[in-house]
C-alpha cells in the first residue's frame, strides 16, 4: 500500500470503490478488481520460467503502473527491476522503492534528460534506451551536471518497426560513443519484438523471433569484437519470453501482461496449440461492473462503457459465462446481450478487458479480492505519468 496514502481517510463510493473486508458484492462499479490467488500464482510461476531459464526478469511497469504489483513481482516472483516507457513513470517506480529502473525509450527533451539524471539520487539505478549518437551529448551532460550516472542501452528495431536502430555499425557507432562519454556508462542493448506479440499462431511468432534473435547475436558479437561487454540485453514479451528466455542471447526478459492476462493476449496459442488464458497463464485482472438497466428484454444494461476500459484490441469478455455476452459500448454504458433474461438489475460481472494496459490507466484503484472478500486496495500509482 502506498505508505502516504491512509485509507481511514478515505470515503467509499467517493474516494475508493471498496474497503478492506467488504463482501465482493459491495464494492462499487465499475472498478478494477484483482483475483490475488491468480496474480500470485502468475507472477510465482513468471519467475520460475525465468530462473530455469537462466535469464533475469524485469517486469514491464507501464502495464499495471503499480508500485504494489511490482514490488510483489519482486517478492515473490524475484524480478531485477522495472521497465516502464516514461521518465515520470521511472520516477513514481524509484520514489516506491524500485532500485533498478530502465525507461526502455528514448529520452530527448531537455527537462526529461534533466529529470532521468536525478534517478539515481532516489536510490536506483538509471537506465535508458539511445537510437541516434546525437542524444547521447545531453544525456552526459546531464549527468555530469548532477553528479549521478546514466547506463544506457543501444535499441535494436528487430521488428517492430519503430525506435531503434537495424544494423550492427550503427549498434557499435553509439555504444563506442556512449561508453567515452562523462557520466554515462554503456550496459548493452534493448531489442524488443513488438509487431509479433498477439500473433495467434506459435510457429509464426517463432518464425519472427529467430529473425530478431540471429540481428541480436550478430550485434553482441560486433560489440564484444570492440571489447564492448553487454550486461543486458534485454527483450521478451508475453507472447514471446520463451524464444528469448531460450535464445542464449538474451538474458532479460520483459514481460508485462502475463501477471493480469486480457482477452487479447489470452487468444494467442502455445505450442500445443491451446490458448495461453486456458493453461499457461489465468486471468487475474476484471473490471466489475454492474447491470444498471434490464428495460429490453433481451439485453442488460451495465455501467462499465468506454470511460471504464481501453477497446483498442477488441471489447472486454465477461468471464465465465457463456449465456451472456459483451456486444456494444457507448461513454458510459456496455450492453450486454442477455437473450434468456438471466440477469437482473445490480447483478455484478466480471468483464476481461481486451487491452489490460491502456484499461488500467484509466482508474485510481485497484481492489485486491481474495475468498470473495476484499483484501487490499493499491493505488494505480503511476496513472497519468505520461511525460
Amino acid at each position: 500500500m502506498n505508505k502516504h496514502v491512509n485509507l481511514s481517510d478515505l470515503e467509499v463510493g467517493y474516494d475508493i470503490p471498496a474497503a478492506i473486508g467488504m463482501d465482493e458484492s459491495e464494492i462499487q462499479t465499475p472498478c478494477l478488481i484483482l483475483d490475488l490467488d491468480a496474480l500470485e500464482r502468475n507472477i510465482a510461476k513468471m519467475g520460475k520460467f525465468a530462473r530455469d531459464m537462466g535469464v533475469r526478469h524485469r517486469v514491464h511497469g507501464k502495464m499495471h503502473k503499480s508500485v504494489d504489483v511490482a514490488l510483489l513481482q519482486e517478492s515473490l516472483g524475484g524480478s531485477c527491476g522495472v521497465c516502464c516507457q516514461k521518465v515520470s513513470e521511472a520516477e513514481v517506480f524509484a520514489r516506491g522503492g524500485i532500485k533498478d529502473v530502465l525507461v526502455s525509450n528514448q529520452v530527448r527533451d531537455p527537462a526529461k534528460i534533466d529529470r532521468l539524471a536525478r534517478i539515481p539520487k532516489l536510490g536506483a539505478r538509471a537506465i535508458c534506451c539511445v537510437d541516434d549518437v546525437t542524444n547521447v551529448a545531453d544525456l552526459s551532460a546531464a549527468a555530469v551536471r548532477h553528479g549521478t550516472q546514466i547506463e544506457c542501452l543501444v535499441e535494436i528495431d528487430c521488428g517492430a518497426g519503430r525506435c531503434g536502430v537495424t544494423t550492427t555499425p550503427a549498434v557499435i557507432e553509439i555504444a563506442k560513443a556512449i561508453d567515452a562519454a562523462p557520466g554515462l556508462k554503456f550496459a548493452g542493448l534493448q531489442a524488443y519484438q513488438g509487431a509479433m506479440q498477439h500473433m495467434d499462431n506459435y510457429d509464426d511468432r517463432k518464425a519472427k523471433i529467430d529473425i530478431a534473435v540471429a540481428q541480436v547475436r550478430d550485434a553482441v558479437e560486433g560489440l564484444k569484437a570492440e571489447g564492448l561487454e553487454c550486461d543486458i540485453v534485454g527483450g521478451g514479451g508475453t507472447g514471446s519470453y520463451y524464444f528469448e528466455g531460450n535464445s542464449g542471447v538474451y538474458n532479460e526478459l520483459q514481460c508485462g501482461s502475463y501477471a493480469f492476462m486480457d482477452a487479447d493476449y489470452g487468444r494467442i496459442l502455445d505450442k500445443d496449440g491451446k490458448r495461453i488464458d486456458q493453461g499457461e497463464w489465468e486471468n487475474a485482472l476484471f473490471i466489475l461492473t454492474s447491470v444498471m438497466s434490464h428495460a429490453k428484454a433481451d439485453k442488460a444494461i451495465v455501467d462499465a462503457g468506454l470511460k471504464a476500459q481501453s477497446v483498442d484490441s477488441g471489447l472486454p469478455v465477461i468471464f465465465g459465462r457463456t449465456d451472456v455476452t459483451y456486444v456494444k459500448c457507448s461513454d458510459e454504458h456496455g450492453v450486454v446481450a442477455d437473450p434468456d433474461g438471466v440477469l437482473k438489475v445490480n447483478d455484478k460481472l466480471r468483464l476481461v478487458p481486451g487491452h489490460c494496459d491502456p484499461t488500467c490507466n484509466v482508474h485510481d484503484w485497484y481492489v485486491g479480492v481474495r475468498g470473495g472478500k476484499v483484501e487490499t486496495l493499491w493505488p494505480v500509482s503511476a496513472r497519468g505519468k505520461a511525460f
